[in-house]
């Protein structure tokens, strides 16, 4: 396992605790499914994301990923939201818009907006009710990835959940069910 910080500070927290059992991703959402409509605070732009405010104007992909605290990365994920990011034009240029959901708190994801870079809507989700809603489960002090692909009706494409397997969807994967 690769560390992206050796400062643990803010890890032991009440988010910490209330995830720390594993529950498995169990996500039960069928495919063409209107998926459940969300409200969360977007800290890249400094608003409010509805997600039903997308339905009939664009495809959406849903990126749930593990972050700790602003210092600590899940080792599954820190690359994946790298290459998302780096990737993100692409999304983009073909009308998609890629949110990406995590766990940490307002202030923490500013953090993590800052020192990675990012430029597609972080959403934060510390209550994670999103990441209970769409039963993505958790395991160690946080909830787990997963990635929920929506056509421009608002219907499920396509879901991958964690595994140790298979982590996360490439972007590849996710661009191509919108093909």
């Amino acid at each position: 396992m690769v560390l992206t910080s050796n400062d643990f500070s803010g890890l032991l927290n009440e988010r910490f605790f209330r995830n720390f059992l594993p529950i498995p991703a169990t996500s039960s959402l069928d495919l063409g499914a209107i998926t459940p409509d969300f409200r969360l605070p977007d800290i890249t732009n400094g608003r409010e994301i509805k997600l039903s405010e997308y339905r009939g104007k664009q495809p959406v992909i849903l990126a749930f990923t593990r972050i700790f605290t602003e210092k600590q990365y899940c080792p599954f994920c820190f690359p994946h939201i790298k290459d998302v990011n780096e990737k993100y034009d692409r999304f983009r240029e073909r009308g998609i818009e890629l949110l990406m959901i995590t766990s940490t708190d307002e202030k923490q994801s500013q953090i993590v907006i800052r020192d990675l870079g990012l430029r597609m809507p972080l959403l934060s989700d510390p209550s994670c009710g999103v990441f209970r809603t769409y039963s993505t489960g958790q395991a160690l002090g946080a909830p787990l990835p997963a990635q929920f692909v929506l056509d421009k009706q608002g219907r499920l494409r396509y879901k991958h959940l964690f595994s140790f397997l298979d982590h996360n969807a490439s972007v590849e994967q996710m661009l191509a069910v919108l093909d």
